[in-house]
């Protein structure tokens, strides 16, 4: 692996690029070659777009040779960036899973979405403006769609559990998966010698428990070599980062548990259940024998946990 100063280059044609969303390492895109051809899968916000061209620049990769603008969802730290990219890339189409190509479409509904949860000024200043897609450029993927990228071929699978409109995508030439938010966040700040942290994320609207267990059933049943996430980067040891991700979804709900128990005030509910998560977290970060101050890891993780404690608050009003 060689690395530069905000993206890195695995085997098998596979770059891990800082989209530079709020701080470094936080969010990726990766970049796919395939005789001299390149696909993006995520690609981070409007603000994203200057970076991943670069990148194509310092590889020799015209926009001209970019087929296909991949997005696992369209969760704005995911697809906010994809209408703008597409106007750079002329011959790329954009993939998306068929429950989200009306939002690449006509942007309002999720940018209306994205406002709700948080708040007009910051997604403006985080995001950007978010380009409509012109529908005849967008491919829609259906669960076990393959796409022949010259040669190299992506499966699609269909993964609900953190959102409807979920994708992962299984690389057979590297055997890998690119797997958006489904299989966890794992900042690699907390890495240690026994290997990655990783928690599951709930975010808001969709969170579903028992299908992202599912989900992660059916991405470890292709016995993956090596996992590429958003958030962040490549993992390996994918068994046993699979039996944490379940253990962390089940906890999630527990500590949801106790904090509708302890107020019916909405307020109240979300500073307890995050201050619970965050918690949690740090249990988690030592049993990694991963020993940084505690106001590092609440710098990197109070974001999570806030959007985690949203999520999970929702979907137990829902139930």
């Amino acid at each position: 692996m060689t690395q530069t100063a905000f993206y890195n280059d695995h085997a098998h044609d596979i770059t891990t690029i800082d989209t530079g969303f709020m701080r470094p390492r936080l969010a990726a895109s990766h970049l796919l070659l395939a005789q001299r051809h390149a696909a993006f899968i995520d690609v981070g916000t409007t603000w994203s777009v200057p970076r991943l061209l670069q990148v194509l620049q310092e590889k020799q990769i015209a926009p001209e040779q970019v087929d296909y603008v991949i997005v696992t969802h369209v969760h704005l730290d995911h697809a906010g960036g994809a209408g703008a990219l597409m106007q750079q890339l002329p011959n790329a189409r954009c993939v998306v899973h068929p429950r989200g190509a009306r939002h690449l479409i006509d942007p309002t509904q999720l940018i209306n979405a994205a406002i709700a949860v948080y708040g007009e000024e910051a997604i403006r200043k985080n995001y950007g403006d978010i380009i409509p897609i012109p529908s005849e450029r967008i491919l829609m993927a259906e669960d076990n769609f393959t796409l022949d990228f010259r040669q190299r071929t992506l499966r699609f699978l269909d993964t609900a559990g953190h959102a409807r409109h979920h994708f992962c995508i299984f690389d057979e030439m590297s055997q890998s998966f690119f797997t958006g938010d489904t299989f966890g966040i794992s900042y690699r700040e907390f890495d240690t010698p026994r290997g990655a942290f990783i928690f599951a994320t709930t975010t808001p609207t969709q969170f579903d428990p028992k299908a992202l267990h599912e989900s992660i059933d059916r991405l470890l049943s292709y016995q993956p070599q090596k996992i590429y996430l958003t958030h962040y980067g490549e993992v390996q040891n994918i068994a046993a980062l699979a039996e944490n991700l379940h253990a962390s979804i089940d906890t999630l709900i527990s500590l949801t548990e106790i904090a509708v128990t302890k107020t019916t005030n909405p307020t109240e509910q979300l500073q307890i259940l995050t201050h619970l998560i965050l918690e949690h977290f740090h249990f988690q970060l030592q049993q990694q024998c991963c020993h940084v101050e505690k106001s590092y890891a609440d710098d990197l993780l109070t974001m999570d946990a806030e959007l985690n404690a949203q999520g999970l608050l929702y979907w137990q009003s829902r139930r």
